[in-house]
């Protein structure tokens, strides 16, 4: 049987029991602002049963261990999406920036009859089709009058001005592909961060966890977040090492053994763009998720299209301005002048000579008939002249708009659906493992009623000692 000092050492026991929960429930409230803590609990078992007059006896209870309210496939989950969730997020911005670029705001799309979608709401006021409009407008007017100075100068005007606005859409697009390969190299930068973070958290778990025999939670818990960070940038393969340690690998090559980084990461240069890839290796990195994927992909597809596209409308608008300007005659009778020059829409520029002696723009179609406005007439039709698959260079242009728009839109739908799943799997990873005030200080006040009984079940007995101490005196 347990005896006066069986039952004084199950009261002290108790209050290390409960002095104990007091400490979790402390290091819980403690960490309520913590995103990356998951709440603990004390596992409290039954002590050792002994052998008593009345037959098994109990000698109390006592602490078990102390558990971290994980679940490892919502943890899972989330770090899946944390890399979707990345690679949306990356395209969106990218997507966004390239608007601006446009110097379009495109409002609401809209599909016609035979699927071809169409941007309507484009907004700007002084975009790329505005301008191409005005050229054509002003070739027109010139065939009006031909012989005006003032229409010349006016259609200079708008011609110097539709070519600044081809370099400068030019340039704008080029500098968001540089400014997106610069966003790859430091993201990099973050993923070999994390991994050696990760690495340094494997060794330092596996040797708490050796040494005290328990679960090293808040180790853990930081991890866990360091993975979630590192998944935001690349998608990862995780498998259990020795020890507790995680291992982790992105796109099949091994990056995190237990506790050392045995690969890195590191961005090279194809041509004028930026990849990634391990670092001794020479081929690219297939990491399949997270913001770096989802910047190249906007880089290499919805933004190099745009840029195509423009380049082709460009190439396209010299080729045939110039073609048709050259067969027509100045008001002095030269011929053979081309109005543009350069070939795309980084080059393009409007011929000097005409710029400074607008007299030398070839609108007529007859040698010495200055009133002749054949070949501005001509000009002025390319507008409605169909050279893209059926498209005028205008509607072109409309076009690449909006399929731009179709991928931005697209982007916007799938990233408000993918927040939706991550907090519908944060709110249960919640519910789970997050703190709540008022279960804690219920907890609290639960610990410290119990501490208080088991100090005074050890004052009692205490006193019944005493008792029998006095009875032999």
């Amino acid at each position: 049987m347990l005896g006066l000092f069986g039952v004084l050492n199950m009261g002290a026991r108790s209050m290390g029991v409960q002095r104990a929960g007091v400490e979790v429930a402390g290091q819980n409230l403690a960490n309520v602002s913590n995103p990356a803590y998951a709440r603990q609990r004390v596992a409290i078992s039954t002590s050792i049963t002994v052998e008593g007059q009345v037959g098994p006896q109990g000698t109390g209870s006592e602490v078990t261990s102390i558990v971290s309210m994980r679940n490892s496939i919502l943890d899972s989950q989330i770090q899946a999406e944390a890399s979707t969730h990345g690679m949306l997020q990356s395209q969106q911005t990218a997507l966004q920036y390239a608007q601006a670029a446009l110097g379009t705001q495109i409002d609401r799309m809209a599909t016609g009859a035979e699927g071809a979608t169409a941007a309507q709401g484009v907004g700007g006021g002084h975009g790329l089709a505005d301008s191409l409009s005005a050229l054509f407008n002003a070739f027109q007017s010139l065939s009006a009058n031909p012989t005006s100075m003032a229409e010349r100068q006016t259609l200079m005007m708008k011609a110097d001005g539709l070519a600044s606005q081809f370099r400068q859409l030019d340039s704008r697009i080029g500098s968001l592909a540089n400014q997106l390969n610069q966003t790859i190299d430091s993201e990099v930068g973050s993923v070999n961060q994390a991994l050696t973070n990760i690495a340094s958290l494997n060794d330092k778990i596996t040797r708490m966890e050796a040494i005290s025999g328990g679960t090293a939670n808040d180790l853990r818990d930081m991890r866990q977040a360091q993975i979630e960070d590192l998944a935001k940038y690349v998608k990862l393969d995780l498998s259990n090492g020795s020890g507790g340690a995680i291992n982790v690998a992105i796109g099949g090559v091994d990056m995190i053994a237990n506790n050392q980084v045995v690969e890195t990461v590191e961005a090279y240069q194809v041509g004028n763009k930026t990849y990634i890839r391990a670092e001794s290796t020479d081929s690219f990195l297939d990491i399949k998720g997270g913001s770096i994927q989802g910047t190249i992909e906007a880089r290499d597809v919805a933004l190099e299209d745009v840029r195509a596209s423009i380049n082709n409308i460009a190439n396209i608008l010299i080729a045939q301005v110039n073609a048709t300007h050259a067969a027509g005659f100045s008001l002095n009778g030269s011929t053979g002048a081309n109005f543009f020059t350069g070939t795309d829409a980084a080059t393009i520029g409007v011929n000097t000579n005409l710029i400074n002696d607008p007299s030398l723009i070839q609108a007529s179609g007859v040698s010495g008939a200055t009133g002749d406005n054949q070949v501005a007439l001509q000009l002025a039709q390319l507008s409605q002249t169909e050279f893209i698959y059926g498209q005028t260079l205008t509607q072109a242009y409309g076009q690449t708009v909006a399929t731009f728009g179709q991928a931005l839109s697209t982007v916007n739908n799938d990233l408000a659906n993918q927040d939706t799943v991550d907090k519908m799997l944060h709110s249960q990873r919640d519910s789970i493992g997050g703190v709540s005030l008022d279960e804690e200080m219920t907890d609290l006040t639960r610990f410290q009623k119990a501490f208080q009984a088991s100090a005074r079940l050890i004052t009692t007995v205490d006193e019944m000692l005493d008792t029998l101490v006095n009875m032999k005196r």
